[in-house]
């Protein structure tokens, strides 16, 4: 994750405070230098930095906090509560309008941000909420952005509406709405063109249509990996056009982070979703408490249980828990499982999310875990797969050869496929003595 080595040094300074069973205020001061020091590091702006190591200091000193049963720990609470304000406090989400009138989101953002994927992740997911939305292509300038937001539009299930490159982006987006009145349709996503660097020419185009038509949001694309660079286009697009919101891109990369820290605190505006990967679902809601969990190394199981509801098909998991009680789990019902934990995550992913174990640095994590277990099930005959029992030492062979696996790692599967079916019948009896169940999804041994 972005926060990775900022993450490291906060707890490496907090694993020295708690080791005190006595704070003293020359501890403090110490530990508040090398927070510092990991925040700009971390790329953090320099005026933010300042004041919250001042906010910081002035809390840790009081006599309730030194003179407390665990300073250490009170410290900690401290920079937690500290970094929630910094990002905002509280989760920030876009009011729509009446179901009956349209809602018009318009996206900005340079050139590599990542501005066309995002709006169709974002469209996605309020289709899922079971919104009609429609995306409107306006880049204009770049041929191949129409066309790869014709493709999301389509893999989201969500219309795009477009008029080529041989139109102005105004009359693109007066036609779009008349459309999308006509159809009915409550979200209107404008996708505009991007540049490599701000330009008059750009936030011109972007105020003609804010001029034109009535934009609910402005809302403004930046990459994280960017850093202090992404705070400055904030600040720009912000003073220039006006914008409502951020979402921050490749939060999930080999970013410091500086950018998720300083963006609410130098323009004032909330940071409303982070795009946690390449996927089209990957992109979550913002929610400041959480993410300062994550930088403390302290886990977000909330949203690590909001994946994993969304990922888990309800009605499934009551079938494969018949199944399992009947003896009757077959490899079609295994390969179904494997898919709904990819749709959760990766495995670092979801380590990361649990408390206590993103501190486990030496542990190797393989995120591609489930591909060979894939493999070898989609290798199978469809009378295989229903039926486990037809699998003998010959058709082993063959499945190896077909997945390009050894012998000894296609044995080793259906072992664990065996153990893993008696294990979770057992585990599904258990489960049936309470009077009620919570269901989740199948933990396998892969």
């Amino acid at each position: 994750m972005a926060f990775d080595s900022l993450s490291d040094k906060l707890q490496n300074v907090f694993k020295k405070l708690r080791s005190k069973g006595i704070l003293k205020e020359d501890d403090v001061k110490e530990a508040m230098k090398e927070v510092k020091r990991a925040l700009l590091e971390a790329d953090v702006n320099f005026k933010v930095v300042k004041q919250f190591i001042g906010t910081v200091s002035e809390r840790a000193v009081g006599e309730e906090v030194m003179k407390g049963l665990n300073p250490g720990q009170m410290v900690i609470k401290i920079v937690k509560e500290e970094l929630v304000a910094l990002m905002g406090s509280e989760m920030t989400e876009m009011k729509l309008r009446p179901s009956n009138e349209q809602t018009v989101i318009m996206m900005c953002g340079l050139q590599g941000a990542g501005k066309t994927t995002t709006v169709a992740k974002l469209a996605g997911q309020y289709k899922n909420k079971g919104k009609k939305c429609m995306l409107v292509a306006c880049d204009i300038y770049r041929p191949a952005a129409i066309q790869q937001l014709q493709i999301n539009g389509d893999k989201v299930g969500v219309e795009v509406f477009s008029m080529g490159t041989d139109h102005k982006p105004v009359d693109i987006v007066k036609a779009a709405l008349t459309h999308a009145k006509k159809e009915n349709i409550q979200l209107v996503f404008i996708d505009t063109a991007g540049r490599l660097h701000i330009d008059e020419e750009l936030m011109q185009e972007l105020r003609d249509i804010k001029e034109a038509v009535t934009v609910d949001y402005t809302l403004l694309t930046v990459d994280s990996m960017t850093g202090q660079d992404a705070v400055n286009v904030a600040t720009t697009f912000n003073n220039d056009l006006g914008i409502e919101g951020v979402i921050l891109t490749k939060l999930d990369g080999d970013t410091r982070g500086g950018a998720a820290l300083s963006i609410r605190s130098v323009t004032g505006k909330p940071i409303l979703y982070a795009g946690m990967g390449e996927k089209l679902t990957d992109l979550e809601p913002f929610y400041p408490e959480r993410m300062a969990s994550r930088i403390l190394g302290m886990g977000d199981v909330e949203s690590l249980i909001e994946k994993a509801q969304a990922a888990i098909d309800e009605e499934k998991a009551i079938e494969m828990e018949k199944k399992l009680r009947k003896a009757t789990f077959d490899f079609n019902d295994f390969l179904d499982q494997l898919e709904q934990m990819e749709k959760i995550g990766s495995l670092s992913d979801i380590m990361g999310m649990m408390p206590g174990m993103g501190k486990l640095k030496d542990v190797e994590i393989d995120d591609n875990a489930t591909v060979h277990p894939k493999a070898i099930i989609q290798s199978m005959t469809p009378a295989e797969r229903a039926n486990p029992d037809l699998i003998n030492m010959s058709r082993k062979q063959r499945i190896a050869r077909g997945c390009g696996l050894d012998m000894a790692e296609v044995n080793r599967f259906f072992k664990q496929f065996e153990q893993s079916k008696k294990m979770m019948k057992q585990f599904s009896g258990m489960m049936g003595k309470g009077k009620k169940k919570r269901r989740f999804g199948n933990p396998f041994g892969f």
